[in-house]
């Protein structure tokens, strides 16, 4: 690769560098307010170390006349949020004097908005670490659906090109120039953030709650400020609150830009967004009915605390109310199945996506009618587009690796002397981005504290992995990449 290439990198590498340097000055804000400055030297220090190394990497100024390559932001994309990565652990080895690995596997779960922990006192934690753990899943996930809706589709990867080129006037309107989309979609999620904190705040939450949740909820990240997670609130508001934030941050944000470009109806025609609604619903009425049969809670509160956990697990935030791990084999196997549908593309949210189910669904009806009819020619439509050869080789291609990677992490677990439960929904967790797995170790009332260094070290390459379409990872690795 060409030293003017490498030298582009490292340039925005420096700006996003910088960034989150100037970030960390809000938990020093956060330190001076609860008066707890004992950890501001820590923070200042993080900040300072961090924007140095983004100054040396910017100081040298943009080359001219240099365009990245398509080939060249799979670089980009991938040593970006690694980076970051390395220096978003600061605050926590320096503040809470926890190893490397430890702080590693919380920052790449912050940033990519996993939600999977090694920390536990989080109720008298301080509120500096609290605020920077919901100010990574926040600013990871913005990242991300800057990602998911300009580089990805650039890649052939992301299934964006499935919402955005249609030529109906709606979505050529909606999408004129790519900087006042992402204008639009920082405002949208900007503004989602600052309704679900108030939201939270009215719901019973002090305000400090409510903002590090908002931030958690819109970004589908799952840090919470209590051990209980959301089971330290009792009041159904706060619940039914975080369902609604979670729901949406698991909407594409570029029907959010249609909605405020006046296409009032976007949300409500695309295929993607009904999927994934009506599969909540159903999933919400099918195991609520079933839980209340077999406790002694009234339906309503029955039905809260499945919505909330469903809805957690299907938009990969990583909420819990209670360990729902407990409430039978039938549930337990549910949860397992509901971890891998993820949420809408061009969201925060991770796992399979459910336009892929959906598009899954399409083939499969066409290829029975095939067989049924063999001289038809059947069309393939999704919201409107032709399903053709190269979107469908994406999607069998990315599902078929997304699978192939959680069978290789949970035997590398299992090497490590993991139990079969842990290692399999471990793998499966952090590669969906779920965050909590299922068993005693990892569970909803867990964390990975207790997992051996080289397991946390494997489990942060599968956060990466699920994060960036595992695609966007593994074309690194080939040796014709490398070549000029």
């Amino acid at each position: 690769m060409a030293l003017p290439t490498l030298r582009i990198i490292g340039f925005i590498i420096g700006i996003f560098l910088i960034t989150l340097a100037v970030s960390m000055t809000i938990p020093m804000l956060v330190l001076v307010i609860f008066e707890r400055t004992g950890d501001l030297p820590a923070f200042l220090r993080a900040s300072t170390i961090t924007f140095l190394a983004g100054l040396a990497l910017v100081i040298r100024g943009r080359p001219e006349q240099v365009q990245l390559r398509p080939r060249d932001m799979y670089l980009l994309t991938v040593s970006s949020w690694v980076v970051v990565c390395i220096f978003a652990a600061l605050p926590f080895v320096l503040t809470l004097r926890t190893s490397y690995t430890d702080a590693f596997f919380e920052s790449m779960s912050g940033i990519t908005a996993t939600g999977s922990t090694v920390l536990s006192g989080l109720d008298s934690m301080s509120p500096g670490i609290l605020i920077w753990r919901s100010l990574l899943h926040w600013l990871g996930g913005i990242g991300f659906i800057g990602m998911a809706v300009a580089i990805l589709p650039l890649l052939r990867i992301g299934g964006m090109r499935l919402f955005q080129t249609e030529s109906s006037d709606r979505s050529q309107k909606v999408m004129p120039r790519s900087h006042m989309v992402a204008r639009l979609i920082v405002s949208a999620y900007v503004g989602i953030t600052l309704l679900g904190s108030l939201a939270f705040w009215s719901a019973g939450m002090s305000l400090f709650d409510a903002i590090n949740h908002a931030m958690s909820a819109i970004s589908t990240g799952g840090f919470s400020t209590s051990d209980q997670s959301l089971a330290k609130w009792s009041q159904p508001a706060v619940h039914w609150v975080a369902v609604m934030v979670m729901i949406l941050g698991s909407l594409p944000f570029t029907l959010y830009v249609a909605t405020l470009r006046g296409h009032r109806k976007a949300l409500i025609k695309d295929q993607q967004v009904q999927g994934l609604l009506g599969l909540l619903l159903v999933t919400w009425l099918v195991l609520g009915t079933w839980y209340w049969w077999t406790t002694n809670l009234h339906w309503l509160d029955a039905l809260r605390h499945v919505a909330l956990n469903v809805t957690s697990v299907v938009t990969t935030t990583g909420f819990a109310l209670g360990d729902y791990s407990l409430w039978g084999n039938f549930s337990l196997m549910l949860f397992f199945y509901l971890g891998f549908v993820g949420g809408c593309s061009g969201s925060t949210a991770g796992g399979i996506k459910v336009f892929r189910f959906q598009v899954a669904y399409i083939l499969l009806k066409a290829n029975l009618n095939q067989l049924i009819h063999p001289r038809a020619v059947i069309k393939q439509k999704y919201n409107g587009h032709r399903l053709d050869e190269e979107i469908v080789r994406s999607i069998l291609t990315f599902s078929f690796f997304f699978a192939i990677t959680i069978c290789a992490i949970a035997l590398a677990l299992s090497l490590l002397g993991l139990d079969w439960m842990t290692a399999l929904t471990g793998a499966a967790s952090t590669v969906s981005g779920v965050g909590p797995g299922l068993g005693e170790v990892i569970g909803p009332s867990g964390n990975f504290s207790t997992l051996p260094d080289a397991a946390k070290w494997i489990l942060s390459l599968g956060m990466l992995l699920g994060r960036l379409e595992i695609i966007t990872v593994f074309v690194l690795c080939i040796p014709a990449f490398w070549r000029h």
